[in-house]
């Protein structure tokens, strides 16, 4: 039996929080994945049956046996132990494990508020086609392990960038259409500075895929000085013997100078537009006057300390969820922006 469609729907709204929340989750335990170098333990892309974790000794020693066959274990962790694979299995299969779970949380109650009648015209193909932006993440983190179990020591850096950028979308839109299912459509004319803040939180994405490439080259383990970049502005070896297009996004000490200097770009755009929303006479957007500014300066901070203390786990972490409030706190101000008429 179907119910009266409304435009509006806290239930709706309220799940779709719930999907955000876990992809933040997600973000946070892909980061850990790749910064303990336990993306490449599991080496084959079984969505179903994967689910189930080694039972048995021998289940582990097979496992363990497949990750020997890796450029990974057989040039960088030839003395690993099978206790000590365990570790980085259990890393990586929990992140997978995590994404069944956001998948099954996000389709159930899909299909309960279509057939319930609570998902208005507007919403059901933009839901639909974020359900496939989620099953396209699933083909693309396995496309980016795949990488990493021929001759590398790693994951490619372009398709890691892939895998986190379309993260932040998954994020980003989940954000929205909890928004929109909570207050509404947005008007037919847009504010004033909606194309202003779209703007900046393209800049603040761009950040995020360029912080993907440092992490994908270990490149925050080089040139662990600041505000100089071991006393150069731009450092000797920009462009580590290459070429300069593919140098910009292999080359470890270009990629590192990247991210600095789009994260003063960022801190910059913010103050200007902190600047703007004060200067702007409705007031909905002032909040963000205050809160884009003293995240900004946090996340700054985070990055700055984790360079200069080598990239520590925790350091690393915690930089990368100062960019998760961020980016949602750029999205919220432009779906404020959008309605500030």
């Amino acid at each position: 039996m179907s119910y009266h469609t409304s435009t509006t729907s806290r239930a709706v709204s309220l799940w779709l929080l719930i999907v955000a929340a876990l992809v933040c989750l997600m973000i946070i335990i892909g980061g850990t994945t790749r910064l303990t170098d336990s993306g490449l333990s599991i080496t084959e892309w079984k969505p179903i049956s994967g689910a189930i974790p080694p039972l048995s000794q021998a289940d582990w020693e097979n496992e363990f046996a497949l990750y020997q066959q890796t450029t990974e274990f057989q040039v960088q962790n030839s003395a690993m132990t099978l206790a000590e694979f365990e570790f980085i299995f259990w890393w990586e299969w929990g992140h997978r494990q995590l994404g069944r779970l956001i998948g099954l949380v996000f389709f159930v109650p899909f299909v309960f508020f279509w057939l319930r009648g609570h998902l208005s015209a507007r919403l059901k193909p933009r839901l639909f086609g974020l359900f496939l932006l989620g099953g396209a993440q699933g083909a693309i983190g396995w496309w980016m392990v795949a990488s990493g179990l021929t001759d590398r020591l790693d994951v490619s850096q372009y398709r890691l960038a892939t895998h986190l950028g379309m993260a932040f979308v998954i994020l980003g839109a989940s954000i929205w259409l909890s928004l929109e299912a909570r207050y509404g459509p947005p008007p037919l004319r847009r504010g004033r500075l909606a194309g202003v803040t779209a703007g900046l939180l393209g800049l603040v994405f761009l950040q995020i895929v360029l912080g993907a490439f440092v992490a994908g080259l270990d490149a925050g383990r080089i040139y662990n000085t600041w505000p100089l970049m071991n006393g150069d502005l731009i450092p000797e070896d920009y462009l580590g013997g290459m070429s300069f297009f593919p140098a910009i996004f292999e080359s470890h000490a270009a990629v590192q100078m990247h991210h600095r200097w789009t994260g003063y770009l960022v801190a910059f755009g913010v103050f200007a537009y902190a600047w703007l929303i004060w200067r702007e006479p409705r007031v909905s957007l002032k909040p963000f006057m205050l809160i884009l500014p003293a995240l900004v300066i946090g996340q700054i901070a985070l990055g700055i300390a984790a360079l200069l203390a080598v990239v520590p786990l925790s350091l690393s972490l915690a930089h990368q969820a100062g960019a998760i409030l961020l980016f949602i706190a750029m999205i919220c101000a432009a779906w404020t922006a959008r309605r500030a008429v």
